[in-house]
């Protein structure tokens, strides 16, 4: 079986001749109702379905295709990751990682991870976005299991008391001062939590709640990039209202806030 680092960097060389890039500067996994957004940052100059590279997977989720976009944001060679996978899907956790880990490979020092969620705290109701400031992993697993990483990759072990970059969410925060910040609350899903367990992540400290995300960005500081995490707000999380969840009121909260996510990644990307 090969090593998941070696096959991110397979894919990256891959994903080199196939984009014209020799190295991006930044990366962004766009979550659901982010894709359409992106458009604000200008038409991609190449196109490279994910599938077609080595280890990726094809997103069996609604509202995620299977592309990596290039696009150039002030100077900067930007990778966009539409399709995103996740673990209640069938994959791993290396599977989850693999999108990130090969754009940072291929050269991104920053990764912009970006959701839709649910919300716990009142106050940031449906079509609010915030910055995510720290996590909790509840997804019972971590990119990081297995094998210890090779040479030259560091410890398994690794800290992550800055996982999300404080440096960039001060610069998010001077860029876009209406942004507020809270914690994520990352679940294993399918299912959408029930409200004891949305009971258990407010007293644990989340304010968000979601099925992506973590696994990402752990593996994403681990391979030394810094963080920002970007959460839409979509719909409040069980038991917060009475209103019932559904996956078609996660695209919706996307499609209606599509013009504003694309705005605010064209503001923050140059100042990251």
């Amino acid at each position: 079986m090969t090593n998941p680092f070696e096959l991110a960097i397979q894919a990256a060389d891959e994903l080199r001749v196939r984009s014209g890039v020799d190295a991006y500067d930044l990366a962004v996994v766009l979550g659901s109702g982010w894709k359409e957004g992106a458009v604000a940052l200008g038409p991609p100059f190449a196109d490279v379905p994910s599938g077609t590279l080595r280890g990726f997977v094809t997103p069996t989720v609604v509202g995620h295709a299977g592309q990596i976009l290039s696009v150039k944001v002030a100077g900067a060679n930007v990778a966009l990751v539409s399709g995103r996978v996740h673990l209640y899907e069938g994959n791993t956790a290396d599977q989850v990682a693999h999108s990130v880990r090969t754009l940072i490979a291929a050269g991104a020092k920053t990764v912009i991870l970006t959701n839709a969620c649910g919300g716990i705290d009142p106050t940031k109701g449906p079509g609010s976005v915030v910055l995510i400031k720290d996590h909790l992993n509840l997804t019972a697993t971590s990119p990081l299991e297995g094998l210890a990483p090779p040479e030259p990759f560091g410890s398994r072990f690794v800290d992550l008391t800055d996982l999300y970059s404080k440096r960039l969410r001060a610069a998010a925060l001077l860029a876009a001062p209406e942004l507020t910040e809270g914690v994520y609350a990352g679940f294993r899903g399918p299912h959408y939590e029930t409200p004891a367990e949305i009971t258990m992540a407010r007293t644990m400290g989340a304010t968000l709640v979601g099925m992506s995300t973590v696994l990402e960005a752990i593996a994403a500081r681990h391979m030394g990039a810094e963080v920002l995490g970007l959460s839409l707000v979509s719909n409040f999380a069980a038991g917060t209202t009475q209103a019932p969840l559904s996956h078609l009121e996660v695209l919706e909260a996307g499609r209606t806030a599509s013009a504003s996510l694309g705005g605010l990644l064209a503001r923050l990307i140059p100042v990251l």
